[in-house]
Parts: C-alpha cells; sequence; structure tokens
C-alpha cells in the first residue's frame, strides 16, 4: 500500500510504499504538490518492472539499501537500509511484485 501524506513542517507531499506487514520498503522525496506526489507513485508503478531501473548501494556502515529510478535517472525512491544483501534484494523484489498494483491510501485528507 502506498501512504500519501503532507509534511505538516515543510508542507511537501510525500509517499511511502508498505509491504503487507506494515514495514516501509520505499521512500519519495518531497513535492511541491500532491499531483507530484501522485505522479511519484505512477513513475514506481512503471519503473518498478524493469530491474535495470534498481541501483543497489553500499552506505558508510556497510549496510545495503536500493533507489528507484525512472527512465532518465532521476531518483524515484530510496529504501530503509538492510543487514544484508539477501535482503536488499528481497526488498526489490517486494517492490517489483507489489506496487504495480497496491493501493493508495490518502492521509492528506
Amino acid at each position: 500500500m502506498f501512504e500519501l501524506f503532507q509534511n505538516k513542517k515543510s508542507k511537501k507531499f510525500h509517499w511511502n510504499l508498505k509491504a503487507r506487514n506494515g514495514q516501509v520498503i520505499l521512500t519519495s522525496q518531497g513535492y511541491s504538490s500532491k499531483k507530484g506526489a501522485e505522479n511519484g507513485i505512477e513513475s514506481v508503478r512503471k519503473n518498478c518492472k524493469d530491474e535495470k531501473c534498481f541501483d543497489m548501494l553500499t552506505a558508510k556502515d556497510g549496510r545495503t539499501y536500493f533507489n528507484l529510478k525512472s527512465g532518465n535517472g532521476q531518483v524515484i525512491g530510496k529504501s530503509q537500509m538492510y543487514k544484508s544483501t539477501s535482503g536488499c534484494r528481497n526488498g526489490i523484489k517486494s517492490v517489483s511484485t507489489n506496487a504495480p498494483t497496491a493501493t493508495i491510501n490518502d492521509m492528506t485528507a
């Protein structure tokens, strides 16, 4: 499920993609408009089907994470940190499998 929300301080719109267990697996940047955030969700749905759009990276502390990028190379979403590479790969698989049909919980209303 995508949760669409507005940050009370910055007034920017964000979304989180959550797994069935409620854990956040992908987080967006801040968008100046709700429509921009909704377009970001659609971009995730479109690009998550192409494994070339995922970049798996290693943080300074050795944990792994991934970014999902659009066709033009812009980062659409960033994952949580994983203790293992296999956990990170499972996160990518979860996004690829679940994002295309995930519902949107609009928390801005």
